[in-house]
């Protein structure tokens, strides 16, 4: 009868090994990690705000790719988020966004959406319901149909986003004007 034990941390140390690839040493990936290296948000998306004029309590957020896409979605600031979110949906009025369908480079067939247009609908645990805007002027590429079963994702910056929405390339300019910086975001928020 063999017996087997269980694997130690040990069995599966890591131990770096010198290569070389055509004679040239490769140096260890593990003297290049870095400890607090900034997210994949920081790094490649600009964040923007859009806070309604009468009502301050709904904020959104917007991540600006340098390649035009925004993710639009709620912000941390949200009053949906301190009541709780029971569900998300995507029927708009006679519209069912999660229905959209892009095809090729320029994303024909994606519904044209202004800023104001309502992207979802986030009913709270007490039952009261916010409209998710696009605050972007462009094309629908996409709805984020993970939080539709998982709600608690909206939380997460990158991956909570509700829409993706890509503007056209000479609306880009007005729209960062129009929206607030995260440091006008920030000081807006503290005055509060």
């Amino acid at each position: 009868m063999i017996t087997m034990t269980a694997p130690t941390l040990e069995d599966y140390w890591y131990e770096a090994e010198t290569q070389e690839i055509c004679g040239v040493k490769v140096p260890s990936i593990l003297n290049d990690f870095i400890e607090n290296q900034p997210s994949i948000v920081e790094r490649f998306y600009t964040k923007l705000y859009s806070v309604p004029p009468n009502k301050t309590d709904e904020p959104q957020q917007i991540l600006f790719h340098s390649n035009r896409i925004c993710l639009v979605g709620l912000a941390k600031e949200h009053v949906a988020f301190e009541k709780g979110i029971r569900s998300i949906s995507f029927e708009v009025g006679k519209f069912d966004r999660s229905e959209n369908k892009v095809s090729g480079r320029k994303k024909s067939g994606g519904m044209i959406l202004q800023a104001d247009s309502t992207l979802a609908l986030v009913t709270c645990v007490d039952g009261s319901v916010y409209k998710v805007r696009s605050c972007v002027q462009g094309k629908l590429v996409e709805v984020n149909e993970r939080i539709v079963s998982r709600p608690d994702l909206m939380r997460t910056s990158g991956e909570g986003y509700v829409a993706i929405v890509m503007p056209k390339i000479e609306h880009c300019d007005v729209l960062k004007e129009k929206l607030l910086s995260e440091e006008a975001y920030r000081e807006m928020c503290e005055k509060k």
